[in-house]
């Protein structure tokens, strides 16, 4: 095997990436606090051309070098708004025909492998703030709420790592199979 040079990875210029297909899924961050957990979403919401990312609350935007150090050019590319606060924004979703989703561990949740995500629909998932994950008051919101199988002692990821995860989920469900 030989690694790849940069220019063999087929990286999408910022307009190319404005303009491709994307997956239709919007990423709600609830109460973030993390720059650096923020600039990583966007990362990964780069990655698997997530349609658009929608900030809320004591969640920190661009620009910022913070947000700019983990985002790598992202904050460029993917789309994003801020609202004060989470339920206006969630409620302008569900107007807009999202169906509404929480990363979040709550009884009656879907393990995250049984949710199968409809094509043709749109999704608007929610992560939530570092420690207290996303707010009742969004949960009560929700058409369902997804949860990763987790089997060690700690039973919970970092918001980057479980972005990461359940976007190569919706991925792998819309475009691979």
């Amino acid at each position: 095997m030989r690694k790849k040079l940069n220019e063999e990875l087929g990286r999408k210029s910022v307009e190319e990436f404005k303009r491709a297909e994307k997956l239709p899924v919007v990423l709600v961050l609830d109460n973030v606090r993390s720059h650096n957990n923020v600039g990583s979403v966007f990362r990964t919401a780069d990655a698997f051309l997530v349609e658009k990312m929608v900030l809320c609350g004591i969640t920190p935007v661009p620009p910022h070098r913070d947000i700019q150090k983990t985002a790598l050019g992202a904050t460029e590319s993917v789309e994003w708004i801020y609202y004060h606060d989470t339920l206006m924004a969630v409620k302008e979703l569900l107007e807009k025909g999202y169906t509404i989703i929480a990363a979040e561990q709550v009884e009656g949740s879907v393990a995250l492998h049984n949710f199968i995500p409809e094509k043709g629909k749109k999704y608007a998932i929610i992560f939530g703030h570092e420690i207290n994950g996303v707010s009742q008051q969004v949960v009560d919101l929700c058409n369902v709420c997804i949860e990763i199988p987790q089997f060690g002692t700690k039973h919970s990821f970092n918001i980057t790592v479980s972005a990461g995860i359940v976007l190569w989920e919706f991925t792998k469900k819309f475009l691979l199979e």
